[in-house]
């Protein structure tokens, strides 16, 4: 394991691009452990599944303390450049959000529509960018979905204030959603 390249991507996907990991972050700072570790193993960039212990390791050969665990959360201690913190507000959102995603995934969206799954909320961006970059960590030439977030709302589905490039929904049924492309 090579612990270097795993503290740079966590203080990357903590410090600078939460949304890119599809990290919740709380108004502290830190996201669940169960999050980050899933969304490490996602990338595909590890030969096994990170764990905790590796985690811990990594910020105990530090040579400085950039990392910190408290309870089930971690958090990057300095060095932000994201513009605020997940607040999970509610609010009017914007008439169309977008979400990248896997064509593995694409019979269950379908089918289905998008669910949190693993985490609190469905993760959706404010532009098409975003969303193929969140798709990518998942498939080298990912779908992109429109959602139609003005419907949805008028609908009554709730959609959170994530940060300036992420939007959160509890779920999106599949008469919202159209394939871009």
């Amino acid at each position: 394991m090579n612990y270097l390249e795993l503290s740079k991507e966590v203080s990357y996907a903590l410090r600078h691009a939460p949304w890119e990991y599809e990290l919740e972050m709380d108004e502290e700072g830190f996201v669940p452990i169960a999050q980050l570790l899933a969304a490490l193993d996602e990338t595909g960039h590890y030969e096994r599944k990170i764990t905790i212990e590796d985690l811990h390791y990594m910020m105990e050969a530090s040579d400085k303390k950039r990392h910190e665990i408290v309870g089930d959360k971690i958090r990057a201690l300095y060095g932000h450049s994201i513009p605020n913190k997940i607040q999970k507000e509610k609010a009017t959102p914007p008439d169309v959000l977008y979400h990248g995603t896997a064509h593995k995934f694409m019979d269950s969206i379908m089918k289905n529509g998008l669910i949190p799954k693993g985490r609190q909320y469905v993760h959706l961006s404010m532009d098409t960018e975003t969303a193929l970059i969140v798709g990518k960590r998942r498939d080298n030439n990912p779908v992109l979905l429109e959602i139609n977030a003005k419907q949805a709302y008028a609908d009554g589905v709730s959609f959170y204030i994530g940060n300036d490039k992420v939007w959160l929904s509890d779920n999106i049924l599949s008469k919202y959603i159209k394939i871009k492309y």
